[in-house]
């Protein structure tokens, strides 16, 4: 998804899953040039973020399991304890469709298209509420997006976020077989580029301070 050029859906924020959230942090820093803000704790999900604004409207979340929180048992969303080495996982569209959207995904696999809410403390204690189409614990990487409806809380994530100086400039994917996952995206209204190889995953090209760099 090329944040540059019109698209008919608009991209919530991207999802880059760590095993570390302190060490990757330090990482993306020394890659960008930016510092990734932490955003708190996830209690339902038993994970906990830091993120980075990406302008127009989205951010890179990097994830990370919460050992503090033992009340949520592995395996956790987003692939986190699926995970291979730090990388995108997830990503998310923003909608204020969930029911149509999960109608969508659930064709695609039945699992995916269930309809929750969530909410975290952000670090200076404000609560953020949304609803989302939950993304599962498996596999490590979904190329089909979920979706987010932030309608219930009065600030987004990207809005609280100073300017850092970062860009999306294309987020795409690596599949075996692309159409299996066109022919979602085709019902969604997403554009996404799919490169066919044989791994599945998903990169980011980032306009930043340190020049532009792909994770």
């Amino acid at each position: 998804m090329n944040s540059g050029n019109p698209h008919k859906r608009l991209l919530d924020h991207i999802v880059y899953t760590v095993s570390d959230l302190d060490s990757a942090v330090i990482a993306l820093e020394k890659k960008l040039g930016v510092k990734a803000i932490f955003g708190g704790h996830h209690p339902t999900q038993g994970t906990k973020n830091a993120l980075i604004n990406l302008d127009n409207g989205t951010y890179l979340e990097l994830l990370a399991a919460d050992e503090s929180n033992k009340n949520i048992a592995p395996p956790r969303w987003m692939g986190v304890d699926m995970l291979t080495h730090d990388q995108i996982t997830r990503w998310a569209l923003k909608s204020n469709e969930l029911q149509k959207d999960a109608i969508i995904v659930k064709q695609y696999l039945p699992e995916m298209g269930n309809i929750t809410g969530g909410s975290r403390n952000t670090a200076n204690g404000a609560l953020l509420k949304w609803e989302l189409i939950l993304p599962l614990p498996t596999p490590e990487i979904e190329l089909v997006p979920f979706m987010v409806d932030w309608s219930q809380t009065e600030t987004h994530p990207h809005d609280a976020l100073p300017n850092m100086g970062c860009k999306l400039i294309e987020l795409y994917g690596t599949h075996p077989n692309p159409d299996i996952v066109y022919n979602t995206f085709n019902k969604l209204g997403v554009q996404l580029r799919i490169e066919p190889n044989e791994k599945i995953s998903l990169k980011a090209s980032i306009q930043s301070p340190k020049g532009v760099v792909e994770i």
